[in-house]
């Protein structure tokens, strides 16, 4: 049981760890173009962050489904890659099928998969709010003097 709360909870800092170094770099390349976020005409850049937020979210997923599955494929969990990358996309999604179980030994660490995943749909959830109303209100300001 410990060995399992140890491992997903490594697991989960190691993912929110990445999607937090992603932000970064993320919110960085923003401030790069941020005077030419703010110029007309706004809507498509407004819709261009969208777009970039929501591949960076959608990036996060992936690494983290990944991440999750090398650590299940690797401690012999699961018999195949195919079955660990599915049973933890599943899981980090928290859809929870149930078609694909941990053994008894392991679940615990099936229920972090799932915490970590819904921590780190938060984090990526508030950094899309957070990009669009930055944007958005800089454009605003923009617009206003002018």
């Amino acid at each position: 049981m410990f060995l399992q709360i140890f491992i997903g909870s490594v697991l989960m800092l190691v993912t929110v760890t990445l999607a937090g170094l992603a932000a970064w770099v993320m919110e960085w390349s923003f401030s790069k173009v941020h005077f030419w976020l703010l110029r007309e005409p706004h809507r498509p850049k407004l819709l261009l962050v969208v777009v970039v937020v929501a591949l960076w979210a959608l990036t996060m997923v992936t690494m983290g489904v990944w991440i999750w599955a090398g650590f299940y494929y690797e401690l012999g969990v699961f018999p195949t890659l195919e079955t660990a990358v599915y049973f933890s996309l599943v899981s980090y999604t928290t859809l929870g099928y149930g078609d694909v179980i941990l053994p008894n030994e392991w679940r615990i660490l099936g229920g972090m998969t799932g915490a970590g995943g819904f921590l780190n749909f938060g984090l990526m959830t508030a950094m899309l709010v957070e990009a669009l109303r930055h944007v958005r209100l800089g454009q605003l300001q923009a617009h206003r003097h002018h």
